[in-house]
């Protein structure tokens, strides 16, 4: 079924993605709809099925993805997302799904794949539930600090759902039973996931779907992070400035710049059907900076559609005069400014894209600075052989093989890539302004 006509869970929470982008679950007697394969005989706790999935089976899965997400085509990272959505879908079924981007150093939402996700009708209790509250057994931040990469809500209940709030709130009120989530990791650091839910009525997930799904966490991970490093060169022009949102807290706009707009269209989030103004990455970062204090600033950071860093910065204050409804108190809202990420702020982000690990890490920025081994050495209390083997491991990942060249990686990727070639583009990379065949010189080339 193709997404124009598969029916968006607001009207079926029961109509399903299995299969990649098939519906389901399905009537085995109705003409062009796939059934489901394995037997539903019920065994066990939750009505698991006795399939058993083998590790030749897990790696084969691995290993396909992989190669073809090393395809000779660069990946963007949606196209990275879908890759692995259709690989897991083909293994994994599920009801509804959705893969979302994260900002590694916040854990909010950056964009993702929406269309075949959650009604919006949750929606807003879900970002409540995960980036305000922060509550809940299978939350992000819980699930980034545990060794396993893929994780189902039942099992982490240990057969209390009841006694979940997600459950409650989000997963029961549009008819789904159990939720499976797959985190993008690699090492400290989490760059997205994807949510698999059943609905009530459809097979439970088995434990060795669970295990299956977690096989596609390691080379999606490496290919998102490669896709965030290979931001071509830019064919659209980007915002000069920082736009301005104002938010109500029932999250009505009061103001928004052309800038603002702009921004935030360049976000890579795909959702069901238009009419959706802004992505759901911004009614993440509103549902967090209701959390905590007047003032107080909130980061995320996200990559747009051409390959620019956005950086979305969210506080609270009092407005001015009477609340809205005449009282005395004057309401909060909610400010967000969105501009391009600056230097220092990519530098860190292309740094964790490269995977290193903490040491690695520490030992790259010394080599940033300037320093020789023996100051990197001294100043981090190791021997002078075992800084060079960091440095081996640290241009291997960044695929360079001197400091110079290192160096010259990350100036070009996050300041100024070439002085000699103008135009440039707001955050300092090439724009190629040379029009598409068949389009007129003077047309004019803003944000889609």
């Amino acid at each position: 079924m193709t997404s124009a006509s598969r029916p968006h869970p607001e009207q079926d929470p029961a109509g399903s993605a299995r299969s990649g982008r098939s519906a389901g679950p399905q009537d085995p007697n109705k003409p062009g709809t796939p059934a489901i394969s394995s037997k539903t005989g019920r065994t066990g706790r939750s009505g698991a099925r006795s399939t058993a999935v083998t590790p030749a089976a897990r790696d084969a899965l691995a290993a396909a993805l992989d190669r073809r997400l090393r395809g000779a085509e660069s990946l963007g990272a949606l196209d990275v997302l879908q890759a692995g959505a259709d690989a897991l879908l083909s293994a994994v079924p599920a009801d509804i799904w959705c893969s979302v981007m994260l900002d590694p150093a916040t854990l909010l939402d950056t964009g993702g794949l929406h269309e075949y996700g959650f009604p919006r009708s949750v929606m807003p209790r879900l970002f409540e539930i995960e980036h305000a509250a922060q509550t809940g057994v299978d939350n992000i931040r819980a699930l980034a600090r545990r060794s396993a990469s893929a994780s189902l809500l039942s099992d982490s209940m240990t057969g209390r759902m009841a006694e979940s709030v997600y459950y409650r709130d989000v997963l029961r009120p549009v008819g789904l039973a159990d939720e499976l989530r797959v985190l993008l990791r690699d090492g400290s650091r989490t760059w997205g996931l994807f949510v698999l839910c059943r609905a009530e009525g459809s097979p439970p997930f088995t434990p060795a779907e669970v295990a299956l799904a977690g096989t596609v966490s390691a080379p999606v991970t490496t290919a998102l992070r490669r896709s965030l490093l290979l931001a071509g060169i830019d064919r659209n022009d980007v915002p000069d400035a920082a736009g301005l949102l104002i938010l109500d807290d029932d999250q009505e706009v009061r103001l928004c710049t052309s800038t603002a707009e702009r921004w935030l269209g360049l976000i890579q989030e795909a959702h069901p059907a238009p009419g959706h103004r802004f992505p759901f990455t911004l009614d993440a970062l509103a549902n967090k900076v209701r959390s905590v204090g007047m003032g107080v600033q909130v980061q995320s950071r996200a990559i747009s559609r051409t390959g620019h860093w956005v950086t979305l910065s969210a506080w609270r204050e009092k407005a001015d005069g009477r609340g809205a409804d005449g009282a005395e108190e004057p309401e909060a809202l909610t400010y967000v400014s969105l501009a391009p990420s600056r230097p220092g702020e990519l530098t860190a982000i292309v740094l964790d894209a490269y995977g290193l690990t903490p040491r690695e890490r520490e030992v790259a920025q010394h080599v940033l600075l300037g320093r020789s081994t023996a100051e990197v050495a001294d100043s981090l209390r190791i021997g002078e052989y075992t800084v060079q083997d960091h440095l081996r491991k640290v241009f291997d990942k960044a695929g360079v093989r001197s400091r110079r060249e290192f160096s010259g990686e990350l100036f070009q990727r996050c300041y100024l890539p070439r002085l000699d070639d103008p135009p440039l583009t707001t955050d300092g990379r090439m724009r190629n302004d040379t029009p598409d065949e068949g389009t007129p010189t003077d047309t004019p080339r803003g944000p889609r």
